[in-house]
């Protein structure tokens, strides 16, 4: 192999590489929105309720969809304003009342409504955005160690053992991963945030230089 091919080739690389965090973060969301055309889209289950909300009254398909989009945009609105002014208090009591008497539907219910609430709280409330950046250490100090999400800083006892729960995301897509509960000595703070964490498991770890210090020209013995 001539230099200059080495040389076409390495450059190439390079352009692949640099290419590929824009790459990976056009899949994701080329992924989210099939998703949501297969959830929500004119073809859909919840897609045809909505066409029948202004199918009769414009006779389109198309703009009957779009109408039914906007009447229940306007009523989702609606539920935020009586949200925020604390007037849903006594529907939800008498929403809750209701489903949770239903067999099966209650525990579906049930488990919903707490993930909402996770997600829904603030930072200070220990919900879902509380969750920062840790290294988890398997085997302990010392060996392999993975980028993770620390889920609850409250240790729990697994067979005697004090362990805290983690989520390893996968790479290049990081809304993945497993929940792993580890021993407590194996999880240190990791000095990186949410969006450093995303971009390094986006890039699959090319990105790593840019938010993690830099080792240098030493090697290790």
């Amino acid at each position: 192999m001539t230099s200059g091919t080495r040389t076409l080739i390495r450059i190439f690389a390079t352009g692949l590489l640099a290419a590929l965090p824009l790459a990976a973060t056009i899949a994701i969301f080329v992924w989210a929105a099939n998703v949501l055309l297969r959830w929500l889209g004119p073809d859909s289950l919840v897609g045809g309720v909505v066409k029948a909300i202004g199918f009769g009254v414009t006779g389109s398909e198309v703009v009957g969809y779009l109408l039914g989009v906007a009447v229940v945009a306007a009523l989702v609105f609606g539920l935020g304003v009586l949200v925020e002014t604390g007037l849903q208090r006594g529907a939800a009591r008498l929403v809750d009342g209701l489903v949770t008497r239903i067999p099966l539907v209650s525990s579906v219910y049930g488990v919903i409504r707490r993930m909402v609430e996770l997600f829904s709280r603030r930072d200070d409330e220990g919900g879902l955005k509380s969750m920062r950046p840790v290294w988890c250490h398997f085997g302990g100090p010392g060996g392999a160690t993975a980028l993770a999400l620390l889920s609850s800083a409250e240790p729990v006892l697994i067979d005697g053992r004090r362990c805290i729960a983690v989520l390893v995301p996968t790479a290049p897509v990081p809304v993945g991963g497993g929940l792993l509960w580890v021993p407590e000595h194996w999880v240190t703070p990791a000095e990186v945030g949410i969006e450093a964490l995303t971009s390094i498991y986006v890039s699959m770890g090319v990105t790593s230089s840019q938010y993690l210090p830099r080792a240098g020209a030493e090697r290790a013995d």
